[in-house]
């Protein structure tokens, strides 16, 4: 199965779903071990460090220094890894409300970070948009 790579069906279909829970954004120095109480829906190696996205609370709990407190909207759509425009399409629409968001890609779906106290409204917006594409 290789997912949808047709745009007006990828936001048609889409059903945006927003999961329980705060996530934030915190990095691990270089050569430092991911603590083993923290189980991130994350983890990205870069040169500077690594990026974990855990929930608010695993990281207060492991001493983790965190920023940008968040909600996790999963878009409900198989998508393809190479479809085109899917993911411009709905930062665009967020970006149009002056709303920031922090994109990841997995193998089934689209995930969205978005600002923990506009979560209710990017939900909102994408529902409007996979209805438009209905029409």
């Amino acid at each position: 199965m290789t997912g949808e790579t047709d745009l007006k069906t990828l936001l048609a279909s889409m059903t945006p779903e927003l999961l329980a829970g705060i996530y934030v954004f915190a990095t691990l120095a270089p050569g430092v071990a991911q603590p083993e109480d923290v189980e991130p829906v994350m983890v990205f190696r870069e040169r500077e460090g690594t990026t974990l996205i855990v929930t608010e609370e695993e990281a207060n709990a492991a001493g983790l220094t965190a920023s940008f407190r968040c909600r996790m909207l999963t878009l409900n759509i198989h998508s393809s890894l190479e479809a085109v425009g899917f993911l411009a399409a709905i930062t665009t629409r967020l970006a149009a409300a002056g709303m920031g968001v922090n994109p990841v890609s997995a193998f089934y779906h689209d995930h969205l970070f978005v600002p923990a106290d506009r979560a209710e409204e990017a939900l909102e917006l994408l529902t409007e948009l996979a209805e438009e594409n209905r029409a």
